[in-house]
């Protein structure tokens, strides 16, 4: 698999602090958003795959069971509202709140 956030996949992301990555996801998320609202689907759509790459890389790494289910729900909603149906019917604000208040707790944190 080709990287594009090659120095986080080859192990700095495994030392970073839960909130700190879930903060970062959030950036590409905001990205998506932002680019999509400005009609560019191409810069949209790299957002998008950077923000899989985040998750996927969260997910790969050790994390408690609650942590686990965060991610793993986030990524599944994520992917919903972005590529199917918006079955669980979120929105852009909602997912701008969601990672705001991540960033917040990790602010908060540090």
């Amino acid at each position: 698999m080709t990287y594009q956030h090659k120095t986080l996949a080859n192990g700095e992301w495994k030392h970073k602090p839960f909130l700190e990555k879930m903060a970062n996801i959030g950036s590409e998320v905001e990205r998506t958003i932002a680019w999509k609202e400005k009609d560019n689907e191409e810069y949209s759509k790299l957002a998008f795959t950077r923000s899989l790459e985040l998750f996927d890389l969260t997910l790969n790494d050790k994390l408690s069971l609650p942590e686990l289910k965060e991610v793993a729900r986030a990524r599944e909603g994520w992917v919903d509202f972005i590529k199917y149906g918006n079955m669980f019917r979120s929105t852009k604000e909602q997912w701008r709140q969601y990672f705001l208040q991540l960033l917040f707790a990790y602010k908060v944190s540090v």
